[in-house]
């Protein structure tokens, strides 16, 4: 049934589905990486695909930047498209020495100050896990491809700009290894629907070293996450 976000037919996504933020990403995931990729939905240009990987159904779509747009795509999918895992494909900003430009990062918790899902499920808390059962898959993936893949706490933030507190304040506060806009809202929906998510980061730019990933390399360039999620995808 199509929602007022998705117009894909009933069956048209698999049982996983990759999520970047970025529907050019989506786009390029699907036609670099998968066999026969069909679009599915295009609502707004938020695009979204099927096809196989090693002859095994994916889907890739798009979320869009923020936790109220990860929030929504990520609720149909699971409540109305019969979606059981997620696995958000993404860029992050470091907080720290040990992650920097271009590492691949799996988030161990998302910790954020959103009223996401105080509002959507009243869920007090500020830090929310992803799934233990995916994270472990992921991580005996990453060790057979021989791809690093660093655990890290992730801020999800409401804001991009912020005047409130300085980046080593928040690191402090909350604990965080990188920062991020959409996980702590995508492992809420999950946990609160009895399905499965986890989150991949590549690091595109370091609020250590400055050295940061053009918008075009974010786009394109993030082949060792995408192979990590691929490889995990068809294991799950």
């Amino acid at each position: 049934m199509a929602t007022p976000h998705i117009n894909a037919a009933d069956g048209a996504f698999a049982k996983t589905v990759l999520m970047p933020g970025d529907p050019l990403r989506a786009k390029f995931v699907a036609e670099t990486f998968l066999d026969n990729p069909q679009l599915v939905t295009s609502v707004r240009n938020v695009l979204g695909y099927t096809g196989t990987y090693k002859g095994v159904p994916v889907s890739v779509m798009a979320s869009g930047m923020g936790m109220p747009s990860i929030g929504i795509y990520s609720y149909e999918l699971y409540k109305f498209y019969g979606v059981e895992n997620i696995v958000r494909i993404g860029s992050a900003g470091s907080y720290t020495e040990r992650l920097n430009v271009m590492d691949v990062v799996l988030s161990s918790s998302a910790y954020s100050d959103s009223t996401f899902a105080k509002l959507q499920g009243n869920c007090d808390d500020h830090e929310i896990l992803p799934s233990a059962e995916l994270n472990a898959i992921v991580q005996k993936k990453a060790e057979e491809l021989g791809i690093e893949c660093k655990l890290g706490v992730v801020h999800s933030s409401d804001v991009f700009y912020s005047d409130a507190e300085t980046w080593q304040e928040i690191k402090e506060r909350t604990h965080s290894d990188c920062v991020e806009m959409e996980s702590f809202a995508l492992f809420h929906n999950a946990n609160m629907l009895g399905k499965r998510a986890t989150c991949l980061l590549t690091i595109s730019d370091s609020f250590i070293t400055h050295v940061e990933l053009s918008s075009e390399d974010r786009q394109n360039s993030f082949t060792n996450m995408m192979k990590l999620a691929l490889e995990s995808a068809i294991a799950f």
